[in-house]
């Protein structure tokens, strides 16, 4: 069984940053690809990004491109979210995801697809 823990969220001004951190229990997160998705109060949840266990390959939904960065760091078992340039519309709750049956370089893009899920943690930006 793999644990994720989320860290790193709070209440910023908008145009500020935050650093979303998962760390993740096991010995096998290298070999996992991971996503962080987000949901704010009455929406769907939704996948702000993606990479592969490699490193070599990321996602980022429309909304979040170019002012979003998703990493990991395979000795450390954690993956990153550098969240730039914040606006109120990215108010959610934001859950790292491990998809434990994943090719080197692929993406898991389908919520579905994911086995093992964080507790989340709150992101408010205030205008």
């Amino acid at each position: 069984q793999v644990q994720l823990v989320e860290s790193g969220g709070g209440l910023v001004q908008a145009g500020g940053s935050l650093r979303l951190s998962c760390a993740a229990s096991g010995r096998t997160f290298s070999s996992y690809a991971m996503g962080w998705f987000r949901q704010a109060p009455g929406k769907e949840r939704e996948l702000v990004a993606a990479i592969s266990w490699s490193g070599s390959n990321t996602y980022y939904a429309g909304s979040v491109k170019g002012r979003f960065t998703i990493s990991r760091v395979n000795a450390k078992n954690t993956v990153y979210l550098q969240m730039n340039s914040l606006k109120p519309e990215d108010t959610a709750v934001y859950t790292c995801a491990a998809d434990k049956v994943a090719r080197r370089h692929s993406l898991t893009i389908n919520s579905y697809e994911y086995d093992y899920w964080g507790q989340g943690t709150q992101v408010t930006v205030s205008s």
